[in-house]
């Protein structure tokens, strides 16, 4: 199993209106094709203008599949033309994550 962490850093003051818009364009079409993600949330504190959600895959192969679908649907291809239209976001970073052998992952 794997986890994809990702973090997004919006423009100062942008943030509810990018989760606005990704809420009402991109949330549910990103679920059809990923599952349901472990966390999605707003950073409270530290750069407070980002936002986290992490997702969980068998594994690479699980994951490239599941996000070419993605990248290949069409309402996910208009949520990211207009994302890039409001131009909220001015940073991502991913990061893959493997579970530690003590740990037994559950997915959501």
């Amino acid at each position: 199993m794997i986890y994809d962490h990702r973090t997004y850093t919006c423009r100062p003051g942008t943030i509810r209106k990018h989760l606005t818009l990704y809420g009402e364009h991109g949330f549910d079409v990103q679920r059809r094709h990923l599952g349901e993600p472990i966390v999605y949330g707003a950073v409270e504190t530290g750069d407070v203008n980002s936002y986290v959600h992490i997702w969980c895959y068998d594994d690479a192969a699980d994951r490239a599949a599941r996000r070419a679908a993605l990248a290949a649907d069409p309402e996910w291809q208009v949520y990211l033309k207009r994302s890039a239209e409001a131009g909220y976001l001015v940073s991502q970073v991913n990061q893959l994550l493997a579970p530690v052998p003590f740990f037994t992952p559950k997915r959501g």
